[in-house]
C-alpha cells in the first residue's frame, strides 16, 4: 500500500533556513573550520553570571512528537531536549555514543545491538530503557502512527512489511527486527549490511519516547504541561505561534556539563522581523532566513557566520502536468544558478548540478556529467530544447513557500523562463498550507514548486531515496522502474565504491545525457546566522544545520 503524506516529510530548509544554507562556506571570519571553542575552554571568570539565552526559532514546530516531526525547526528542539542513542560529532559527523554508551556489530553488518547507559533517566524518573526504543520505534512503523519519516527504519527487517501493512498488522508488528533483549540492551536486525545505520540512528524519528505519557495524553502529550523528556533540556513553555523555552534538565546525565541554564526561544518567521530583534538586542541568534536586501551589510558584520551544510535547494516538476522531457530540461537550462547565489542567495552556496550535494562521501564518483544543469546557464540550448518539445505547457503554475528569499528567486526564475515564450504565474502560501497544496500525490494545481532538502544523514542514500515510486517525499509524481531498482541495490550494497557507482547510475537517470530532469537542482546550501558575541564563540551549527546547545556558554560582555 502506497501511504498518501500529506505533510511533506522534509528535513527540509523551508522555514526556519529561509536562504542561505553546502559547501563553500565556513565558522567566524578566516574561512577554516566551524570555529566554535569547546565549552569547557571557557575559564569560570570569563563566563557570565546569568547562563540564558534568546534564540529566534524561524518557525512554529509542526510537531514536537518524534515520530512526526519534520522540519529543522523542530528537529533542533528535539535533539535539545532528547537524548538520542548516537549523536553525530565534528565536520564528518562520527557517529558517537550518547545514551547507547557502545555498541557492536555482527560480523556480516545486518545485526547492531546497543547497550544503553545505567543513567538514562526520563525528567518524571523513569528509568530509559531498551524496551522504550523497541516500542517508539515500532510506534513509529504503527500505520495508525502514519509518520512521515517510517520510511527510514525500512533498513530494518520487517519494518517496511509492518509499517504498509493492511491485514495481520499484530503478526507483521512482532516480526521488526527491533528486540529489547533486557533493559540496557536493544537489537537490531537489519535487511542487509547498511554502513550507514549508526549515523541513521542520530535522527530524531529514533529517539525514544515516553510511553505511559503518549498513551495517557495522545495527540496532546507534547504541550508542556505534559510532555516527559530525558535530554539536556527541558520543555518549559510553548505559546503556540509565540513562544518555546527551554530550561537544563538537573537531572541529565551529564548536567554537570551543560552551561546554559536557559534558552528562551521567540518565534519569529519574518527575516526582517528577525534581523531587526537582534539588532535592537532582543534575541542572540538567528538563523531565520536573512532576507536577502541585507545579506551584504550584516556580512560585513561580526554577527555574520556562515558554515557548510549538506543540502540542496530545488523546484521540483509535477512531472504529471509538465510532461515532455525536452521541456523540463529546456526550463532547467534556462536557469542561471550562479547569478541566483551572487545576487539573491547571497550565502556562499555552490551552483547545484545534481541532487547530491558537495560534501557527501564520494560526491565526485556519484556526480554523473550532467549538461542539463549548467552552472550560468544555456538559453540558447535551452531554446533548442524547448522548439523539441511536443504540446508544451506554456502556463506555469510556480508556487513557493512564504520565506524570505524565495520570492525574489522565482520573480527570477520567472524572467528566464519568460526568455522560452512560457507565462509563469507565482504564488506564495503559508507553510502548513503549502505543504498539503504540493503533495504528494501531485497537485494538478501546481506545476512547479520550490523545496529543499538537508541531509539526515551523510550519505547520498538519504537523498536518492526520495525520488523512488513509493516514497512519502515524492511531489514530482516521477517514477522510474530502473531508479527504484539501483536505489535499493544500493541499499544492500556494503562496498563504499560499488555503492557511489549505483548512485552514480541513478542520479545519471534524473541528470544525465537522456535524463528525465524531474526537478531542477539550483544550489547547494550553507548556513548562515546572526550570532551576539557574548555566545558566537561556543554556538556552533553542524552540517545538518543543528545546535548542540549543550556547548553553549555565554561569555560576559566585553
Amino acid at each position: 500500500m502506497q501511504k498518501t503524506n500529506r505533510r511533506w516529510l522534509l528535513l527540509l530548509a523551508a522555514l526556519t533556513l529561509g536562504l542561505g544554507l553546502v559547501a563553500g562556506g565556513c565558522g567566524g571570519d578566516d574561512g577554516g573550520d566551524t570555529g566554535a571553542e569547546p565549552a569547557e575552554d571557557v575559564p569560570q571568570d570569563e563566563r557570565a553570571a546569568e547562563q540564558v539565552i534568546t534564540v529566534a526559532w524561524g518557525a512554529e514546530p509542526p510537531s514536537l512528537d518524534p515520530g512526526l516531526a519534520t522540519d529543522t525547526t523542530s528537529a533542533n528542539i528535539l535533539l535539545n531536549i532528547m537524548d538520542p542513542l548516537v549523536k553525530l560529532e565534528g565536520e564528518d559527523l562520527e557517529p558517537t555514543p550518547a545514551l547507547a554508551e557502545s555498541w557492536d556489530v555482527s560480523e556480516d553488518g545486518t545485526t547492531y545491538t546497543f547497550h544503553l547507559r545505567e543513567d538514562g533517566r526520563w525528567t518524571n524518573g523513569d528509568p530509559v530503557t531498551a524496551n522504550d526504543f523497541e516500542w517508539s520505534w515500532k510506534r513509529v512503523l504503527d500505520p495508525e502512527t502514519a509518520a512521515d519519516y517510517a520510511y527510514q527504519l525500512y533498513g530494518i527487517k520487517g519494518a517496511q512489511e509492518f509499517n504498509e501493512c493492511e491485514e495481520n498488522c499484530d503478526q507483521l508488528r512482532d516480526q521488526v527486527g527491533v528486540r529489547a533483549v533486557d533493559e540496557r540492551t536493544l537489537e537490531v536486525t537489519l535487511t542487509s549490511a547498511q554502513p550507514w545505520f549508526p549515523q541513521l540512528v542520530a535522527h530524531h524519528v529514533f529517539l525514544a519516547v515516553h510511553q505511559p505519557t503518549v498513551e495517557q495524553h495522545g495527540a496532546n502529550w507534547t504541550e508542556a504541561n505534559n510532555i516527559v523528556t530525558n535530554g539536556p533540556f527541558m520543555l518549559d513553555r510553548w505559546e503556540h505561534e509565540a513562544n518555546i523555552d527551554l530550561v537544563k534538565n538537573p537531572d541529565w546525565r551529564n548536567a554537570d556539563e551543560v552551561a546554559l541554564e536557559r534558552i528562551n526561544g521567540r518565534i519569529i518567521v519574518d527575516g526582517t522581523t528577525a534581523v531587526q530583534a537582534f539588532e535592537a538586542g532582543e534575541v542572540d541568534y538567528v538563523n531565520t532566513g536573512i532576507p536577502p536586501t541585507e545579506m551584504g551589510r550584516l556580512q560585513e558584520t561580526e554577527d555574520y557566520q556562515q558554515y557548510p551544510s549538506l543540502g540542496t535547494y530545488y523546484y521540483g516538476f509535477n512531472v504529471n502536468n509538465v510532461t515532455d522531457v525536452h521541456q523540463r530540461r529546456a526550463m532547467s537550462l534556462a536557469i542561471n544558478r550562479q547569478s541566483i547565489i551572487d545576487n539573491i542567495a547571497q550565502g556562499g552556496q555552490l551552483p547545484a548540478k545534481v541532487f547530491t550535494p558537495e560534501g557527501i562521501a564520494g560526491y565526485e564518483e556519484i556526480a554523473p556529467d550532467a549538461p542539463w544543469t549548467p552552472a550560468e546557464g544555456d538559453m540558447e540550448r535551452a531554446q533548442e530544447e524547448m522548439e523539441q518539445a511536443q504540446n508544451p505547457k506554456m502556463n506555469i503554475n510556480l508556487v513557493h513557500n512564504n520565506a524570505p528569499g524565495h520570492r525574489e528567486i522565482a520573480v527570477a526564475v520567472q524572467g528566464m523562463w519568460r526568455e522560452l515564450g512560457l507565462n509563469v504565474n507565482i504564488s506564495a502560501q503559508e507553510w502548513a498550507q503549502y505543504l498539503e497544496n504540493i503533495g504528494p500525490p501531485p497537485s494538478d494545481r501546481v506545476d512547479v514548486f520550490r523545496l529543499g532538502w538537508i541531509y539526515d544523514y551523510p550519505d547520498a542514500m538519504n537523498g536518492l531515496e526520495l525520488w523512488t515510486s513509493g516514497s512519502g517525499n515524492n511531489p514530482t509524481g516521477f517514477a522510474n522502474e530502473e531508479f527504484d531498482r539501483l536505489v535499493e541495490e544500493a541499499r544492500a550494497t556494503p562496498d563504499d565504491e560499488e555503492r557511489y557507482e549505483l548512485y552514480n547510475q541513478a542520479e545519471t537517470i534524473m541528470f544525465g545525457e537522456e535524463g528525465e530532469v524531474p526537478l531542477i537542482p539550483i544550489y547547494h546550501y550553507t548556513t548562515v546566522s546572526l550570532e551576539n558575541a557574548k555566545v558566537r564563540d561556543t554556538l556552533n551549527i553542524n552540517a545538518q544545520t543543528q545546535v548542540d546547545f549543550t556547548k553553549v556558554v555565554v561569555r560576559e560582555a566585553s
